[in-house]
């Protein structure tokens, strides 16, 4: 119906619809030259010992349990200006705690009735994607002080939609909220319902949001502060089965930038910033920083050189990382990291990273390597530069989301594709080198549940060079220092 604008007539749930769409979309086209390559490019393996690091981790805090199962956590934030720690839980509740992990509280349940977003948090992707402070949120007498950001799945789908897809099917919506505190500083929020920003109609039940981000390298005056990244996936199913993510007119299958302070946006509750690539461009949203992404989970920026890296979950056969530049198209569903995506045969191994105009990735990896368990999805990422452990300084951490396996490689030298230069982190909790699925299991034995099959791994930077993970399987937070 469209690709870029809200929709006209009634909206209605297409929730067997859309799963049957998922199911038969994800398995691509029915045939493909005989130059496609059905299995790994990557035959060589990840060294398991060679070049792997050992790393000191501790258990740091430990969330509550929701309705007996063990939180879900999605993503951990230092707040600007103070050492408090804030973590959300996927389901709704956003916690507080002091900078050693004590004196957890309920900073807010962002599924409070009393808020009236109604949280969609069913299946392993549904659910809170991220949060963010604004850079000011602890800065009186200024626009942005108090205010912080939640970018999350819903099930209320009646209001009129920003952005959408080319029909009518709507497994859920995701909204990006504005929470606005009166007193930054109070120990739980003390501000009034949230302020939308913008909204996404979604065709499908998987590939919603990924990070939401100021950048911290932005100083205040400069162009870029206060300005939000929203990453957007492509809709969801298998494949990018509407060719959203190239479309420049739609919203899915990109990284936006926005002021969310500003009010010349679609919708005018937010701004559109000057200096994004595609404002001039007709038929593009000029919300458009980056395009061509299938999952964007996670981003982040190398605190020396700027550059911003993000990891992006593949389809049949590649997990990669990339950087980006403004205005960068990094090639999805025309390519799978470094190859042509050739749909349920796999990649094309003829001529990869062949088109000049791509935004090809750093480093990436097959999904059929044998370190990785119960599929594959990158994660991460976190640019290490200091720290207490020397021999992650100058290195970029990104890991594998189910089986929580974690990898890193030099910022300094950056790899052109491929995983040779990918090397193991493994961790230390006083018993000798384990992988963080391992930790994770352990922890199951004591708490006397079932092992996990995956951990759904996290990672976040901490103060002082002190890197956080987090999964959604034992309620632990841990944390490498």
């Amino acid at each position: 119906m469209y690709a870029a604008h809200c929709t006209t007539g009634p909206r209605a749930p297409f929730l067997f619809l859309s799963v049957l769409a998922l199911t038969l979309a994800s398995l691509g086209p029915s045939a493909a030259p005989a130059s496609a390559q059905v299995s790994d490019p990557y035959p060589d393996p990840i060294p398991s010992t060679r070049g792997a690091v050992t790393v000191p981790v501790a258990d740091f805090a430990r969330l509550p349990d929701i309705d007996g199962d063990p939180a879900r956590a999605m993503h951990l934030l230092v707040e600007p200006g103070t050492d408090r720690i804030f973590v959300v839980d996927m389901t709704g509740p956003l916690y507080a705690m002091a900078p050693d992990g004590s004196d957890m509280i309920e900073y807010i349940d962002v599924n409070d009735g009393a808020w009236g977003v109604s949280v969609e948090s069913g299946g392993r992707e549904r659910g809170i994607q991220g949060f963010a402070f604004h850079p000011d949120f602890g800065t009186e007498g200024v626009d942005g002080y108090g205010r912080f950001y939640i970018w999350t799945d819903t099930n209320r789908t009646d209001p009129t939609p920003d952005f959408g897809p080319r029909n009518d099917d709507d497994a859920h919506d995701t909204v990006l909220l504005e929470f606005r505190a009166s007193d930054a500083a109070a120990r739980t929020y003390d501000g009034g319902a949230p302020r939308e920003l913008m909204r996404f109609q979604q065709p499908y039940g998987n590939h919603n949001g990924g990070q939401i981000a100021f950048n911290p390298l932005a100083e205040r005056g400069s162009e870029g502060f206060g300005l939000l990244y929203v990453g957007v996936a492509d809709g969801g199913s298998g494949g990018d089965p509407q060719n959203l993510a190239q479309d420049l007119g739609s919203g899915f299958g990109k990284i936006m930038r926005i002021d969310p302070l500003g009010s010349d946006g679609r919708n005018g509750s937010y701004g559109i910033p000057t200096s994004n690539p595609f404002l001039e461009r007709a038929g593009a949203l000029p919300e458009i920083w980056a395009y061509g992404v299938r999952n964007p989970q996670r981003f982040a920026w190398d605190p020396t050189t700027g550059t911003f890296f993000f990891t992006d979950i593949g389809q049949n056969t590649v997990e990669e990382i990339s950087t980006a530049t403004a205005g960068a198209n990094l090639g999805w569903n025309t390519w799978e990291g470094s190859f042509r995506y050739m749909g349920r045969q796999g990649v094309d191994m003829q001529a990869p990273r062949g088109d000049p105009d791509m935004t090809f990735p750093v480093a990436e990896y097959g999904q059929d390597d044998p370190l990785l368990t119960n599929r594959a999805a990158s994660t991460g990422l976190i640019v290490q530069r200091g720290g207490p452990v020397p021999a992650l300084d100058g290195r970029v951490l990104w890991g594998d989301l189910p089986s929580g396996e974690i990898f890193h490689f030099s910022a300094d030298d950056l790899p052109e594709g491929g995983q040779h230069a990918l090397r193991r982190v493994l961790l230390d909790a006083g018993d000798g080198p384990r992988s963080m699925l391992q930790l994770v299991q352990a922890e199951n034995r004591r708490q006397g549940r079932s092992e996990a099959s995956r951990t759904d791994l996290r990672m976040s930077p901490g103060p002082e060079g002190s890197i956080f993970l987090l999964n959604k399987h034992d309620g632990v937070i841990r944390v490498i220092r």
